[in-house]
């Protein structure tokens, strides 16, 4: 393989046992991404960090903060700053109860694995520094899903910022996959006075990296990476700094992107509608290029 796509042995049996009927596509659960930026002399660097090779799904790949939504923050109103939900709700093409807990699972998962918290005490305010031991408490108690988000901002007295988020894409699992997510991406800025840390038990490794650098270590292989990481990244390095990335992401299409396999003169082809650099071609005797 030239680059770092991230391509699971059994992807081409699963492919054909899809095609054929012998395999039924799993519902895919909805989750949230943070590309988290800050600036540096050289333009924004991106928060990444690397999934250990132990994980099940996407092992030794490297990603963004985020995870599945939890169905529990969509009970009840959160305190709310930013876009209304409706405005939320028209953008991520949900209703309002799942836009709220769509934009609850990415903030909290930015708070889970990267211990940045983008919420404050008052609509146009921010929390600081976030690293002592009754926030770390309180950070586990979400990991372990003790305590649902919404109750702990309600619990801190915390106002959600949902304007410090724009969203960005949507990418689909394949439905050939047994672990499948409609995932949101999402683009945010580090708040002045906090600092992220590796706080996943997921990842063996942070980098704060440029997207043109990170894209560049895709290229020669050395990264691995699946294609929605690779595509936002390519997406980023137009941007001189972080607020101007976030500026954009307002006319960013948000048109879900899922990969199709289809039988054609002896192959196999895998692609992703509009992303041709991820097409890959599986003769049907096997193997893949």
């Amino acid at each position: 393989m030239s680059n770092g796509q991230w391509y699971p042995p059994e992807w081409p049996d699963r492919i054909r046992a899809l095609a054929s009927g012998e395999l039924t596509a799993v519902t895919p659960k909805r989750a949230a991404t943070v590309m988290l930026l800050r600036d540096t002399p050289d333009g924004p660097a991106v928060h990444m960090l690397r999934r250990r090779a132990s994980m099940a799904f996407a092992g030794g790949a490297y990603a963004y903060p985020g995870g599945g939504v939890d169905e529990r923050d969509n009970d009840h109103l959160v305190r709310w700053a930013g876009p209304s939900l409706d405005a939320w709700a028209a953008r991520l093409g949900a209703d309002t109860r799942t836009a709220q807990a769509i934009v609850c699972a990415a903030v909290r998962e930015t708070y889970e694995e990267a211990g940045v918290l983008l919420a404050g005490l008052t609509p146009d305010t921010i929390v600081g520094d976030t690293t002592g031991d009754d926030w770390e408490a309180d950070r586990q108690a979400l990991v372990d899903r003790e305590l649902p988000f919404a109750d702990f901002l309600e619990r801190r007295g915390l106002v959600l910022r949902s304007d410090l988020l724009g969203a960005w894409a949507r990418w689909i699992t394949p439905e050939f996959e047994p672990r499948r997510y409609d995932t949101w991406f999402f683009v945010a800025a580090l708040p002045e006075g906090q600092r992220t840390r590796n706080a996943s038990t997921e990842a063996d490794r942070t980098v704060w990296i440029r997207p043109s650098d990170a894209a560049a270590g895709y290229d020669r292989g050395e990264l691995l990476m699946m294609p929605p990481t690779v595509s936002t990244l390519r997406a980023l390095q137009g941007y001189a700094t972080a607020a101007s990335a976030l500026a954009a992401a307002g006319e960013r299409d948000l048109t879900p992107v899922l990969a199709r396999a289809r039988l054609e003169d002896g192959e196999l082809i895998l692609s992703w509608p509009g992303h041709d650099e991820f097409t890959k071609h599986i003769p049907t005797g096997g193997g893949e290029r």
